[in-house]
């Protein structure tokens, strides 16, 4: 049989089960699916594109992957108008300003030296996707690229393309080695094909029960047993509603995090209504809820439980 590829992989993993586990012990509980498209994504290697709803733990892979793999995590927030300067690389206009003033007061005269001194490496601030091709090992999260408009998307599909990227007044900077990228998009718009070709790509569902809890636990040591048990299933009740924004699994922490902070060993129909604000971040979404009586579907759920 072929040996594995083993890429970007971490030493001694030898398939998608193996790397399952190492995530599992940086506090990441990736099923199956998560598992394998993380792997191959080290292995090929080639970027990791993950779509779902917000709060499914995307960009958690991403901070698990970086202890891994042991690398630096450096993430890059996209946001509506974000430009190729603000991602790659700026120069630190103040710092060059003082070293022209102190030139000056040195009585250098040289224009060129000056200029070349000026913008040298001392003086470039290195953005996330810079500083990604000049670490290494590194993890470079792009988040919520969704966010970003067409002309980035076109822009980081460039970058992604061969890990070079051009600095007129420096040269040309290629990645000896190669980041593990994860881009991650809530699906508020369609992301190009160009840039999901370019990438494996994999949809992230909201985690099973046991997953869940396992998730509520491992972040929320301090809560029994049997309270993470029924906030997951309360959860679970609430995502089957008309909502705008489902609660995540975020959410689920959150809400395990604020009844733990009021002392409850269980969760009950008064407790729901009181912390409805921990896991429905939406005033229309809570407005909706108590329409539904879904507090009611909480205690029964956990009831049934």
């Amino acid at each position: 049989m072929t040996p594995p590829r083993r890429g970007l992989l971490p030493e001694g993993v030898q398939d998608p089960a193996g790397l399952a586990r190492l995530l599992a012990d940086a506090g990441y509980f990736a099923d199956d699916g998560v598992a394998t498209a993380a792997y191959l994504a080290l292995a090929l290697p080639r970027p990791l594109f993950l779509e779902g709803e917000a709060g499914v733990g995307k960009t958690a892979l991403a901070h698990a992957l970086a202890k891994v793999v042991g690398a630096d995590l450096l993430r890059l927030q996209c946001y509506e108008g974000i430009d190729a300067s603000q991602a790659l690389y700026d120069w630190d206009f103040p710092r060059q300003l003082l070293h022209l003033r102190a030139a000056e007061a040195s009585g250098q005269a040289d224009a060129e030296r000056l200029e070349a001194e000026v913008y040298s490496r001392r003086f470039l601030l290195a953005r996330p996707l810079l500083a990604a091709l000049e670490t290494s090992p590194a993890v470079l999260l792009v988040d919520e690229v969704d966010r970003a408009d067409d002309e980035f998307e076109a822009f980081l599909l460039e970058v992604l393309s061969d890990y070079t990227v051009t600095v007129p007044e420096l040269g040309t900077v290629h990645a000896e080695v190669p980041p593990i990228v994860v881009v991650t998009s809530n699906r508020t718009r369609e992301v190009h094909d160009a840039l999901k070709r370019r990438c494996l790509y994999h949809w992230v569902e909201h985690p099973d029960f046991d997953r869940e809890v396992a998730i509520v636990r491992q972040r929320v040591p301090e809560a029994s047993a049997s309270l993470a048990e029924q906030v997951a299933r309360a959860v679970a009740v609430l995502r089957t509603q008309d909502l705008l924004k489902p609660p995540g699994v975020a959410e689920s922490i959150d809400w395990t995090q604020a009844l733990v902070a009021l002392g409850a060993e269980r969760l009950d129909a008064g407790l729901a209504t009181a912390t409805l604000g921990a896991v429905l971040k939406y005033r229309e979404d809570q407005a909706h809820a108590k329409r539904l009586d879904v507090q009611q579907m909480i205690a029964t759920a956990v009831l049934g439980g």
